[in-house]
Formats: structure tokens, sequence, C-alpha cells
């Protein structure tokens, strides 16, 4: 449930509840007054009370502030009203009783004088076992003296019965909506006061720096929205920091790789030209011998810088990629024609088995494909030990991939080897001690088919070779 609902239901209730418990109250006074005590609750009654009420109130309000009222004229007035409601008078000089009702004596008379002193609200006297409202009138009389007006009317106990249900409707209203108000708050603000604390909670664990601390996704529709939320924004950040304790990781395996990859050539380019500054090549054969040597490692050291600009580069996503539609066949067709020469030389044969149906294109970069195709042909060379050495580039497709398999008879990888091949700097330590080459060959090889949205692994056949398999997403030629 979403708050702004429960808000409505919240609020709904706070309201509903105060009118039914009133009225199952105002209820259970009815009967009990009717039923119990045996008196009239009925409309009827409670429309008569009131009209006499409102009568007795009309009559004062008439007389109220009167100035120079003659005695006999009030008189009159007080009879011709009163008896509508079976209502009596005492008309007051200063303290002495003027006129009366007759029907009202001496006792009665003083009974009511005293009550009407009274200032509780709801005045109230008994004569005859008649229950009286009192009401005064305060005036003026003709010859100036202050006088006061006594009004009784008949209410019958019924009436203080209604003023009671009156005033306990009232608190029974007020009281349950309180009640009910403070309980509903408390209940709406626990559905958001709780998950929240637990956010808060959160945010503290994370702030120092325990990530591991889960999220409940607690409360209602928008607060589980937040917390889902804090909890993918921990997950996100958790992964974050994983991955770049991952990547300083890396980076510092890369400076131990590239120290001691670099350490050797630098110290034989060191031994070489000690040699020529002692004059241990005295000869012009040697000095040429020593400078061809330094050369080479030169060479090799700027190779391997460069192929590490270039992995960092792809590692970084800073190297465009240039694609094109490619007839992958053609395309291999070129490669194997520009490489058969110098495998020829290396006593290696090269050859395309093409196994192709339906589609023989696909989107590459040709010039980044062709570096991942000559490192992967050029590790074959290098590890090649059989006199006649074979490589075949085998092509068939899947429905949606055309696999590219180059497949070797050389030394083959152990089974421990084969799915560490294409991390950085990661040679066997045979290779290591007798094979040139950067390390990062399959590396490159790797970012390169990835950022053609490929795959690449490799597949060890023991000492029959080795298979290295690349798959790309094929073209579907769509007839017209």
């Amino acid at each position: 449930m979403d708050i702004k609902r429960r808000l409505i239901i919240s609020n709904t209730i706070t309201l509903i509840i105060p009118f039914i418990v009133t009225f199952l109250t105002a209820y259970v006074f009815i009967f009990v007054s009717t039923k119990v005590l045996h008196r009239d609750m009925s409309y009827d009654n409670f429309k008569r009370l009131t009209l006499i009420k409102s009568e007795l109130l009309n009559i004062q309000g008439s007389l109220s502030g009167q100035d120079g009222i003659e005695e006999t004229t009030l008189q009159n007035y007080l009879l011709r009203r009163l008896p509508s409601i079976n209502g009596k008078f005492i008309i007051l000089k200063g303290s002495d009783v003027v006129a009366s009702s007759g029907d009202l004596n001496k006792i009665d008379i003083e009974k009511c004088i005293d009550k009407s002193r009274s200032l509780a609200p709801g005045r109230r006297i008994s004569l005859n076992n008649i229950n009286y409202i009192i009401e005064v009138s305060e005036l003026i009389l003709e010859d100036g003296t202050r006088g006061s007006v006594i009004l009784l009317a008949p209410a019958g106990k019924e009436m203080d019965l209604f003023t009671e249900l009156i005033f306990l409707i009232i608190l029974v209203f007020v009281g349950s909506f309180v009640v009910v108000n403070i309980i509903s708050s408390y209940r709406f603000s626990k559905r958001i006061l709780n998950p929240i604390s637990l956010l808060q909670k959160a945010a503290s664990e994370i702030t120092s720096g325990n990530l591991e601390y889960e999220i409940p996704e607690e409360g209602d529709e928008e607060i589980r929205e937040l917390c889902h939320d804090f909890e993918t924004m921990r997950i996100q950040l958790k992964n974050s920091i994983n991955m770049q304790i991952k990547y300083d990781d890396n980076r510092k395996a890369l400076l131990s790789s590239i120290s001691h990859d670099l350490k050797t050539p630098i110290t034989s380019i060191k031994g070489y030209v000690e040699g020529i500054l002692d004059g241990v090549a005295n000869t012009s054969e040697k000095l040429e011998s020593y400078l061809k040597t330094i050369y080479s490692k030169a060479e090799y050291m700027d190779g391997m810088i460069d192929d590490l600009l270039l992995y960092s580069r792809l590692d970084l996503k800073q190297l465009p990629f240039n694609f094109e539609k490619t007839d992958i066949v053609e395309y291999f067709n070129d490669c194997i024609c520009e490489t058969e020469g110098e495998l020829a030389r290396a006593n290696i044969k090269i050859s395309l088995a093409i196994n192709l149906r339906d589609s023989r294109f696909v989107m590459m970069d040709r010039e980044r494909m062709r570096r991942v195709i000559m490192n992967i042909i050029d590790n074959s060379r290098k590890y090649m030990n059989k006199e006649q050495g074979q490589i075949t580039i085998g092509l068939r497709e899947t429905n949606s991939s055309i696999i590219i398999e180059i497949r070797d008879n050389g030394r083959g990888i152990s089974s421990e080897d084969v799915n560490k091949i294409f991390d950085r700097f990661y040679r066997s330590d045979l290779a290591r001690s007798g094979t040139k080459g950067s390390g990062l060959g399959l590396a490159i090889a790797k970012e390169i088919v990835e950022g053609h949205g490929g795959r690449i692994w490799a597949v060890s056949h023991g000492e029959e070779g080795t298979s290295i398999l690349i798959s790309l997403k094929k073209m579907v030629e769509r007839s017209l």
C-alpha cells in the first residue's frame, strides 16, 4: 500500500470511528434511560422541551433591559405568554414581591427567590414534584425602581437527561477522536519511522565502511522503493570498491610484471655496454655483434612498451573501433597470404577450412582483428615443437555467431594454464625462460575481441596442440 492511500484510510478511520463510538454511546444512554430508568427520551418529548426552553428564553429576552415598564402591563404580558408553556412568574420590586402566579404559595416563592440568586448555570427547582427551569430578567419599573422577573417553566427530569446526553455526545466524540487520532498517527508514523531508522542505521554502517550490512525492504510502497534504491546503491558501491581493489591489485601485478620483463633486457644491455666500454669487444666483429644484441634488446623493449600502451588504451576503453562489414572468408584468405611465407621458413603450413552455410559476413575492425589473428599465429609459431608444424584456421557457424578456430599441433597447454593464458603478462615458466615476447599478446587479443562484442577462449589438446576459438556475431542477410 502506498503512503497516499494509507493516509486517506487513516484520516477516514479517524473520523468514522469517533462517529460510530458516539452513536453507540448515545444509543446505550437512551436505551438505559428509557428501558431501565423509564424516562421519556422520545423525539416528541425532546421537541416539546426544546419549545418550552425556547419560549422561556424569548420571554426573558423581551423583558431584559426594559425601562419604565408599568407593573400591571408587565403582569398582563406574562399572563398572556406563560400559559402556553404552563409557566409561572414572580415579579419583584427591589426585594419585595409585588405579583406572582396564583398557584404559588409563599414557601414556593421564597424557594424560587433563593434559587434565582444562585449564579450556577441551568438552575432548576422542584415545586410539588414538578421540575421547573428558572430564568431571571432584570428591568426598571415605572417609578424608576429596579426590579426583576423570575420566570419558571416546567421542564421535567428529561430536560436534564437531554442536557447530559448532549454533553456526553460532545465528550465521547472529542475523547474518541483524540484517542483514535493518537493510535492512527502512531501506527502511521511507525510504518514510516521504522524503515527510516533502519535506513539511518544502514547509512551509519556504510559510512563506517561496513558494506555487508543489508537494507531490508519494509514499510509502504514508497518506503520500500527507497530502501530498494539504497540497497542497490550499497551493492553498486560495494562492487565499485571491490573493483577498485581489484584494479589496484592488477596495477601492482602490472608494475611487478613490467619490472620483471624490463629488468632482463636492461640488464643485458648494460652488460654489453660495459663490455664495449671495458674493451671486451676488441674486434670489429665482436663490436658489431654486441651492438646488434643491444639493438635487438632495445627493439624488444620498444615492442613491449607499445603493447603495454595498446593494452592500457583498450582496458580503459579509449581506443575507438572502426567497424566494417567484412567477408570472413576473404579476410582470412588475406591473413593466410600475409603469413604463409614467414611460416614456411619456420617449416609450418597454414590452411583454411570453411564450413559456413548461411552467412559469411561479420562487423569488425579489420586492423584490430588482424592484430588478434597475428598474435595467435605468432604464439603458435613460437611454441611449435614439431618438425612439420601445422596451423589450421577453421570457420563454422551457429544460429547467431561465426566461430573462428585457430588450431596448431604444437606443444599444447597444461590444464592448469589453459584458463590463464589471456591474463596480462601470464606465461608458463617454460615460455618465460625460453621464449621472447611481452606477455600481452593474448591479453590484447581478448580486449579487442570483447570490444567487438565477441568471446575468446582456449582448448588444449595435450601433446596434439592447442585451439584458440573466437566467437563473433554474424550478420544475417535479408532477402528483398
